[in-house]
């Protein structure tokens, strides 16, 4: 027989997910499940509205080892394949070194752990056709959440929290958790007998979000006891008044801007007509569709243009938005023009034969700078940014190659099974069309692109502990013309 906390439990969660569609009958749902009560208690909840539901959810309990604490990652982990073996439900594991990757990518801990996690989620995702991945942010995260946008200085839109439902790639990101407070997740977990593990690394206050829990939001309690039910609240009406804007921009979006050659325009006149409110957020949303994605930091640059729009002099002026777009007005038109179209470079292949090398490509000023080197002694030397790049020696096969970018170009990306278009890269780096065509592409004698210059590197031949001999790659700008370990 269920335990009753259980059963209340599971009676709320499956009315929140029919009142705002987080599942529909039949889908496959990817479970987020860590190890804590809140993901092992969601793992446990959905599992049983799988088994009442007709036809029956579909589960995949997916688990990401960070590689942050050694051993006892590495019995969360094991902790939660047995949970799903118990449960019938398929495991899916990420195993991600992020110390390696933070100092690769130049990322703190926090951003480079949520970016591979969710990474991960989203190839387990498109593996097994899943419609929506689950996670088990709670109420109390949300007041955690709500707060620290508070302290950066959010928005309106920032002021919303977490959403239930929210769109992302190809998949539904829902927590039905998030009107429960962890307390009764704990409570359910403990009267039921559920297992589960604790992570020692949120007692660390060197954590904001840790510290924000632990220091301030007991602090901010002496003033009002119901402070994180305050919180609530507060991120339900913002964020519902938040849609109703959004909705509303896209309306005016609708009504008053034109595009026309990737770029946008509108009147003056229907500008300033228009509540400030509805002007900044329809500023923004231009922005995004650019792409110039913005978040709370760019209200500078937003209210910049918004004053220029509505002042009435001067009537023509020019603002850099950065990444080639600008912001013109002309009189009564406001235009949004984006990066020029892109500069045809002639297709050019450069053959790294020999190390040291150099490859100039004079068209468009940068150079790439090759060395070999042994790997004693260099380890705790990995580049940082995407500038440099290193590569295990004896997993490449020579010549390497420096060439213009193709067509149907596709590389290796860390942290995902297969390969992913050089295009889509460039699209999830905001570059801009302008100077796609100017960045190379390094490949290996198998045709392998190993490295897109100031991009990102692929997967292949990482440098391990195991590795003896390092390539090094380094992109500068310069004018020098090939040395004789080129041939062209």
């Amino acid at each position: 027989m269920m335990n009753p906390e259980i059963h209340r439990l599971v009676g709320q969660v499956r009315r929140t997910g029919q009142e705002h569609g987080l599942w529909a009958p039949g889908d496959c749902i990817v479970a987020a499940v860590s190890g804590g009560p809140d993901s092992v208690l969601l793992l446990h909840i959905l599992n049983e509205i799988a088994r009442d539901s007709e036809p029956g959810l579909k589960l995949i309990c997916a688990h990401v080892n960070h590689g942050f604490r050694g051993s006892e990652s590495d019995a969360e982990a094991e902790f939660v394949r047995k949970l799903a073996g118990k449960l019938q439900i398929p495991f899916e594991l990420g195993v991600f070194d992020i110390p390696a990757y933070m100092k690769e990518s130049g990322k703190g801990g926090q951003v480079a752990a949520r970016e591979k996690r969710y990474e991960f989620l989203h190839s387990v995702a498109d593996k097994y056709g899943g419609s929506a991945i689950a996670l088990a942010h709670h109420a109390d995260d949300q007041a955690e959440t709500v707060l620290m946008r508070i302290l950066r200085g959010s928005g309106p839109s920032g002021l919303g929290g977490m959403k239930l439902k929210r769109r992302e790639k190809n998949v539904e990101l829902i927590r039905p958790f998030l009107r429960i407070y962890k307390n009764q997740l704990v409570a359910a977990c403990e009267s039921s007998g559920i297992p589960y593990v604790t992570d020692s690394s949120n007692l660390s206050t060197k954590y904001s979000r840790n510290a924000i829990r632990l220091d301030v939001l007991p602090f901010l309690g002496q003033y009002n006891e119901q402070l994180a039910d305050s919180l609530n609240r507060l991120a339900d009406v913002a964020g519902e008044e938040d849609d109703y804007m959004q909705l509303e921009t896209e309306r005016i979006h609708a009504e008053i801007v034109t595009w026309q050659d990737g770029g946008a325009a509108f009147g003056v006149r229907s500008f300033t007509s228009l509540h400030a409110a509805l002007q900044r957020r329809l500023i923004k949303l231009i922005l995004n569709y650019l792409p110039l994605g913005t978040d709370d930091s760019d209200f500078v640059k937003i209210e910049t243009i918004r004053k220029g729009v509505v002042q009435d002099l001067p009537t023509t002026w020019s603002l850099d938005l950065g990444r080639g777009i600008r912001c013109l007005r002309e009189y009564d038109t406001v235009r949004f023009v984006p990066a020029r179209a892109e500069i045809q470079i002639p297709h050019y292949t450069y053959v790294v034969e020999h190390f040291p090398a150099e490859v100039a490509l004079t068209d468009i000023r940068h150079v790439l700078r090759f060395t070999r080197e042994s790997a004693t002694g260099v380890q705790g030397t990995k580049p940082e940014g995407n500038d440099e790049a290193a590569f295990d020696a004896d997993e490449l096969v020579y010549p390497l190659t420096v060439r213009s970018r193709l067509p149907g170009d596709r590389m290796k990306v860390m942290g995902l099974n297969g390969s992913k278009k050089v295009k889509d890269i460039f699209i999830d780096e905001k570059i801009p069309p302008s100077l796609r065509s100017q960045i190379p592409v390094v490949t290996d004698a198998k045709g392998r692109i190993i490295w897109i210059p100031g991009v990102r590197r692929s997967s292949v031949a990482a440098v391990s502990r195991l590795t003896s001999s390092i390539v090094r790659m380094a992109l500068d700008t310069g004018s020098k013309e090939p040395t004789l370990g080129l041939t062209k």
